[in-house]
């Protein structure tokens, strides 16, 4: 194995992980906040991914140009289903909860396939097509251009949450809902809020993919498994620890994948989250 291929899976690795990412913080946030599974997350990510071929494919609206609309659209979505749907169980045995989000799931899938059926659809001649040559390693544009988009919607959020009193006010409801109700913030309003934000931040994952991945009803459990190892590995509720377990998720997959065969690639990272399972339930920054 040459130093020039090792440097360009790892470099793979990293940017395939930063979406990781961005997915997993989205996902870790609803949790965080009202100790909820959403297993229709991967689902928002699948809309992102339609919203942005549609508009390209209709209007020939670049998905760089127009991540922002759908990341409006996602957390409108992801806040009226607060308000229809899970706000009606927030108080319900975690078995329901559990059921209420896979039911989701499967219907925003059967959606998905009544109305644009199983074929797959990819965005091609976008603007960020093509490669680029980084101290002599070919990388993809689309793959850069998502991993970099990753980052700054990351790094947005982290500024959010640390920086604004709208942000310490959902922090706060997380840490301790009954505590926050007595200071004056709304936990309705802030469980709809992480319910927005966590859409969004899939439905941006999901436009950054589609400029280099298939687009087809059932993509996003593709990324909802990954996505539950990533949270479960940096700590339920921890942004800084998602982002650094989609890296790391990232680079084990990529590296495994090169080194062992792609057959084996998911293989090791199921078995790093069992592993964290055993010996660290809570995860590298969850709280013991």
């Amino acid at each position: 194995m040459s130093w020039d291929i090792l440097v360009q899976t790892l470099a793979s690795g990293l940017l395939i992980g930063l979406i990781y990412a961005l997915v997993a913080i989205g996902l870790t946030l609803i949790f965080g906040v009202m100790d909820i599974v959403n297993f229709s997350h991967g689902e928002f990510l699948m809309f992102g991914m339609y919203s942005s071929f549609w508009l390209f494919a209709l209007f020939a609206l670049d998905p760089i140009f127009t991540l922002p609309l759908t990341a409006l659209f996602l957390f409108a979505l992801g806040a009226l289903l607060y308000k229809l749907v899970i706000r009606k169980i927030t108080n319900a045995p975690m078995v329901s909860q559990i059921f209420t989000t896979f039911g989701l799931m499967i219907l925003f899938r059967g959606i998905a396939q009544f109305f644009w059926k199983a074929d797959f659809r990819t965005i091609e001649n976008s603007m960020v097509s093509g490669q680029v040559s980084i101290a002599g390693i070919q990388i993809g544009m689309p793959q850069l251009t998502a991993g970099v988009g990753a980052i700054i919607v990351t790094g947005v959020i982290y500024l959010f949450l640390t920086r604004t009193r709208l942000g310490a006010a959902l922090e706060a409801t997380a840490a301790d809902k009954e505590a926050a109700q007595l200071m004056g913030i709304d936990s309705q309003k802030m469980f709809a809020l992480a319910w927005g934000i966590g859409a969004a931040c899939a439905g941006v994952a999901g436009v950054l993919l589609s400029t280099f991945f298939p687009i087809f009803p059932e993509v996003g459990a593709n990324f909802i498994l990954i996505a539950f190892v990533v949270v479960n590995l940096g700590g339920f509720g921890s942004v800084v620890g998602a982002l650094i377990a989609g890296v790391l998720v990232g680079l084990i997959e990529v590296m495994g994948g090169f080194l062992l065969g792609p057959q084996y690639k998911m293989l090791i990272v199921l078995a790093l989250f069992l592993g964290m399972l055993m010996f660290r339930p809570q995860g590298l920054m969850g709280k013991s």
